[in-house]
């Protein structure tokens, strides 16, 4: 950690402290490590920072059928019964790491806190799989989930999706395709830091971010050379979707960013540009907050108060 860090008055204390320790550990960074290393040590690090799973009534394992075979799922909800709002969540890690075990806590929390049916979604991964596979693997799971609705009991006219970072982007893009597609009606869509361009890595924040904090520069290129299959494909709004010309007719969005990751000024200006497009946007910044805050709710409790606002914002949905 460079000393500009230590002295940064802004820099959350918890934050500063799991810095510190990561540069104690002299972990090595993602961008160093072959694929199933970087799987292996982020998981055991997702799920040391999600803290103890919250105690649901209903958990249950699912296989939805897509494009490249099944893709699993997991159901969460306090209870069975009744038709609730559904929120489809997307989990980050890049396109490239991550899965349905890492974003337990959070997805228990998310459907704790807000009493709605939460179905996360185990889309593929790349390189094994390039883009737009994730993008196919969420489409897909989001309308087998609306066409199913009743069954899993969710109330078919409140469907949100939802994702951080990576599947910040997915949620989105998933929100896209069903404008394009006329359906299924979606009721909001919760974007945590999402990856809103990979054409690009010279924005101020990522430029001012680009070391120290977490998440490198450096490491997100990594991800991006995994999950693209060709430069263009930077450009492709499906991919970037702060480049995609229209952003109208998208359902209402919560917009989180964190003040020191690379990503914070592309998610403001993706929250920016929908909201001119006329999509109700709540923006939010989380002073003092890294990139991946939200997925670290047993040791942030700013990461715990953004999963409680999302809860929140999803629970107060209307039809």
């Amino acid at each position: 950690m460079s000393e500009a860090v230590r002295r940064s008055e802004r820099l959350d204390p918890k934050v500063r402290i799991l810095l510190e320790i990561n540069d104690a550990l002299a972990l090595p960074p993602i961008e160093s490590l072959s694929v199933s290393e970087a799987r292996r040590i982020r998981a055991e690090g997702f799920k040391k920072q999600g803290g103890p799973p919250a105690v649901l009534g209903r958990v249950e394992e699912l296989l939805i059928p897509g494009p490249g075979g099944p893709i699993p799922a997991r159901v969460y909800a306090n209870q069975l019964g009744g038709l609730r709002t559904g929120l489809v969540y997307f989990h980050g890690g890049g396109y490239v790491i991550g899965d349905l075990d890492t974003h337990d806590s959070l997805c228990r929390a998310l459907a704790k806190d807000s009493d709605a049916v939460v179905i996360a979604v185990g889309y593929r991964l790349a390189p094994e799989n390039k883009f737009p596979a994730a993008v196919e693997d969420a489409h897909a799971a989001t309308v087998w989930i609306a066409e199913n609705a009743q069954k899993l009991g969710i109330d078919a006219r409140k469907i949100a999706v939802g994702g951080d970072s990576a599947g910040g982007t997915l949620a989105t893009v998933v929100a896209m395709r069903c404008r394009d597609a006329g359906g299924p009606a979606l009721a909001a869509q919760i974007l945590l830091y999402p990856i809103a361009d990979l054409s690009t890595f010279d924005t101020a924040s990522y430029l001012e971010f680009a070391e120290d904090y977490s998440l490198r520069r450096s490491a997100m290129q990594w991800f991006a050379g995994h999950y693209l299959g060709t430069a263009d494909d930077a450009r492709n709004p499906e991919a970037s979707p702060l480049l995609a010309r229209d952003l109208g007719g998208l359902p209402l969005a919560l917009v989180v960013t964190a003040e020191f990751d690379p990503l914070r000024d592309e998610g403001e200006a993706y929250a920016e540009r929908l909201r001119q497009a006329g999509t109700e946007v709540t923006a939010i910044r989380y002073p003092g907050m890294i990139h991946g805050f939200a997925a670290m709710l047993g040791i942030l409790e700013r990461g715990r108060t953004a999963i409680r606002e999302s809860a929140e914002f999803v629970r107060n949905l209307r039809v």
